[in-house]
Formats: C-alpha cells, sequence, structure tokens
C-alpha cells in the first residue's frame, strides 16, 4: 500500500512520518513546500502525480484566532482544500482519511459529545472546519473525517510548549478552568490515521477519537508543571475573563466508542504520554 500524506511539516504530520517508519510502510509525505493545498489543483496534481492507495490529510489551517480576521485562507486549507482531496481521492480510487476538530461544537451540554450530536460552531475555524467535512463526505461517502481536539506533540506550537516556555521564567499563571476537552497526543492521532488507512474495508463516515480522561486546561497545565517537576501555581480564571478574538466553546468531550467500535482503535491516556513529551521538551531546551 502506498500512502499519500498532507501537512507533513504539522505536528499530526510529523508523528505520522515516524509511525509510517517505525512500520515500514510506503509513505509519500508532502509539506506545504511541495504540495501547497492553499493553491486551487495542488492536491489534484499531487494525487495524480503519486497515485496513491491512501491519503492522509493532516493539513489545515489551525490558528483559531487569526481565522477570525484571516477568513479567506482559512476557508480555503479548512473547506476548499480537503473538498477538492475527496474529489480526487474518488476519481483515484484511493481512500481518504482527513481531520476535524471539537470545534465544530458549540460547547453548550455537559454530556460527552457522539458523531450524531448537532454541530454549531461559535468560530471561524470552526465553521470552516465543518464545512470542511462536508465537502469531504459529498464528494466522497467513503471518506473517514476524525474529528480530534487538543493537539500536542513535542514540536510545533502547542499548548504544553507554552506552558513550558511560561514556565521558565513565571511561578504563576492564569489558566482558563471552566474550558473541559480532552488533550490528544499527535503520535496518537497518527497511528489512528495509519490503522484506518489500512484497514481498506472499514466503514466511512465521522469519528471522534481525543485522548482520555477529560480535562480543563487549567488540569492540563498542572499536569504539565508536574511532569517538569516546576513550582508553577495555576490561578484557575473563566473563559468569560480570557478575552480572545475567537469564542471557544466550553465543553468538547468526544464519545470516542463508534472509533474503538469499527475500528478497535482505543483512546489514548494523555496522562502517560504527557511525561515522555515533557522529558523531550525539556532535553531540547
Amino acid at each position: 500500500m502506498h500512502i499519500l500524506l498532507f501537512g507533513a511539516s504539522g505536528q499530526v504530520g510529523r508523528e505520522t512520518v515516524e509511525a509510517a517508519a517505525h512500520r515500514g510502510l510506503r509513505l509519500t509525505a508532502l509539506s506545504r513546500a511541495e504540495a501547497d493545498l492553499s493553491v486551487p489543483g495542488a492536491g489534484l496534481a499531487a494525487v495524480v502525480r503519486w497515485r496513491p492507495d491512501a491519503i492522509i490529510n493532516a493539513a489545515a489551517w489551525t490558528a483559531v484566532d487569526k481565522a477570525e480576521s484571516d477568513i479567506e485562507a482559512a476557508q480555503r486549507l479548512n473547506a476548499g482544500a480537503p473538498g477538492e482531496l475527496a474529489a480526487a481521492a474518488n476519481e483515484a480510487g484511493a481512500r481518504l482519511i482527513h481531520l476535524s476538530t471539537d470545534y465544530v461544537f458549540d460547547g453548550a451540554g455537559a454530556v460527552p459529545l457522539d458523531e450524531g450530536a448537532a454541530t454549531s460552531p461559535i468560530n471561524v475555524y470552526g465553521r470552516t472546519k465543518l464545512e470542511g467535512e462536508r465537502a469531504v463526505l459529498a464528494a466522497l461517502p467513503g471518506a473517514v473525517v476524525i474529528r480530534t481536539s487538543w493537539v500536542y506533540a513535542p514540536h510545533g506550537a502547542n499548548f504544553v510548549k507554552t506552558m513550558l516556555r511560561l514556565s521558565q521564567t513565571r511561578d504563576a499563571l492564569s489558566i482558563v478552568g471552566d474550558q473541559t476537552g480532552g488533550p490528544t497526543p499527535a503520535a496518537a492521532i497518527a497511528e489512528a490515521c495509519l490503522d484506518i488507512a489500512l484497514q481498506t474495508e472499514g466503514p466511512g463516515g465521522v469519528f471522534h477519537f481525543q485522548g482520555a480522561p477529560p480535562a480543563s486546561w487549567a488540569a492540563f497545565a498542572k499536569a504539565v508543571f508536574a511532569a517538569a517537576e516546576q513550582p508553577v501555581k495555576v490561578n484557575e480564571i473563566l473563559t468569560r475573563d480570557y478575552e480572545t478574538p475567537a469564542a471557544r466553546p466550553l465543553f468538547t468531550v468526544l464519545n470516542c466508542a463508534k472509533i474503538r467500535r469499527d475500528y478497535g482503535i482505543v483512546q489514548p491516556d494523555w496522562r502517560s504520554d504527557l511525561a515522555g513529551t515533557v522529558r523531550r521538551l525539556l532535553h531540547h531546551q
């Protein structure tokens, strides 16, 4: 099997490259330099050139706040390009795994969200990602859309890296404590994407995949500082007291039973992964 990866330089992309190499899989990894999906037709050209059996789309506009002021760019990468990739995959007879987000929900509830829960994004990022989901499944109903959340890795821009950087100069931090979701290791997402790519007869549709157990940003920060043995005090604040250009959903805990039932993929425990990630980051520093 030949797998074509878009977004190879991102957090999930880099972990996918490592995981594929470890498994001995044939993977062609394309970064933005090799396939700029902001350019119409770039994805199609890559699919025609490489003729893959499966495609993993880990490319996206992920700057949530910046999307509020750069709607066109977010729309292109999160909605336009995925739709084109799905059409190209359909034409090539290739399997497609596309990554989406928990931010397609408004976060108004308090019960874990399954794939059938009503979507109602409250920011541009969430809206464009939802449009991308719909475009993918309209062009290729057998595609697999994976909604995930709070992604972190030893590389790229993420919450864990930010907390460690701030801990070098701060002994106390104010962190939002009323947003609850699931921190998710990028390595676990990469493994899930490869597992699904290899199960060629698996069902298509939307699937939820995030780390467990649920946590608030404040609780996640405390875990980071504990893993780093940094005595940083976390003062929990409310979302309304921390203004950002983009609104954030308060509750995006995902029910991940479907992906386990259909593909045998189990939620990762982010707590066991976090210590290793922190060690790698501290060693790098």
